[in-house]
């Protein structure tokens, strides 16, 4: 069976050095840097919660030469990853590796087909350990840090229903919720007369932009999937101001046109969202949303542009109780 918890994630980014730098100086997380299969080259690995975030340059072999950006992989630890692998297959998921290659820390690890866990590029893998036999940097929590762990990591899905077939009724994860993100429009006509006074008219509400979104419970984070509500509406979005749900959706649109259905952002769960959004602004970081904005499952939201993290899309999220 496939143990409840997410190994790391792995990140393409431009520049891994100076996003490096960024993670240790401005977000408190914990390097350590962990040799690349049998390469000889290591990757720098932070420690995120229970789990782990560990960074790729644009174009390495590890991550399949991929030339833009992004959130590469997911890999779930499997004690017995020929085992897991194994009943993975017997659920009806395919594997990619038909042997087990040598990963992080020379772990073993098995890539599953995207094609039977939702566009999601998914390894199994042993439990990573790094020179000391601990496990690498997953397991302790970043000293004197503001990030408590991952918050979720986002996919931009065609088919949030095939997404629990896969990762719910076939590996056995559990949905956490669902809910649907809607904008709509309302459109109000003023009638101003100098005899007889103002009347208002509201027109019936109008969808502007949608989507459905399921979060699946991967250990001590969830795998959010947006699926866009109204396919046909488009949606322009200013990457130099705060969003809204038609961007969103225009946004996962366009993502999927590009690059088709896959990991698409990361979230990271912090204690105090205008604290840690001021402390990066103040850090010269470019900052999307200044103060935190509501966001789903009740949070407040904030994003970091692109240009300031390598690369890759990363917000925080500051939940509040229910």
């Amino acid at each position: 069976m496939i143990a409840p918890r997410l190994a790391y994630v792995a990140l393409v980014v431009n520049g891994v050095d100076a996003l490096a730098t960024v993670l240790t100086r401005h977000f408190g997380l914990v390097r350590r840097d962990i040799a690349i299969g049998a390469t000889g080259r290591t990757a720098p690995v932070f420690a995120v919660g229970a789990s782990a975030l560990a960074l790729f340059e644009t174009g390495d072999p590890f991550v399949d030469g991929q030339a833009k950006a992004g959130v590469h992989h997911i890999a779930l630890e499997a004690p017995d990853v020929v085992a897991a692998t194994g009943h993975a297959v017997t659920v009806g998921i395919t594997r990619v590796d038909r042997e087990p290659t040598r990963g992080l820390a020379g772990a073993r690890r098995v890539l599953l087909s995207p094609a039977g866990t939702a566009g999601v590029r998914t390894y199994l893998t042993e439990p990573v350990a790094h020179g000391d036999g601990a496990t690498a940097a997953a397991r302790a929590r970043s000293a004197g840090g503001w990030v408590e762990r991952f918050d979720h990591i986002g996919v931009a899905s065609e088919d949030n229903a095939a997404a629990i077939d896969a990762f719910v009724t076939r590996l056995g994860f559990a949905v956490e919720s669902t809910q649907t993100d809607l904008e709509v429009t309302v459109a109000i006509e003023s009638f101003t007369s100098d005899k007889y006074g103002a009347v208002y008219h509201t027109r019936p509400p109008q969808p502007a932009g949608g989507l459905r979104v399921t979060f699946i419970t991967v250990g001590d984070c969830e795998l959010e999937f947006l699926q866009e509500f109204d396919p046909t509406q488009g949606a322009q979005v200013s990457h130099g101001v705060a969003g809204t749900t038609k961007q969103d959706q225009g946004a996962i649109g366009r993502y999927i046109a590009a690059r088709g259905a896959g990991l698409h952002h990361i979230a990271l769960k912090v204690t105090d969202i205008d604290h840690a959004l001021s402390a990066l602004a103040g850090a010269g970081l470019d900052v999307i949303d200044r103060v935190g904005r509501p966001g789903s499952r009740r949070a407040r939201i904030g994003f970091i542009h692109p240009k300031s993290l390598g690369g890759v899309l990363v917000h925080l999220v500051q939940p509040q109780p229910v």
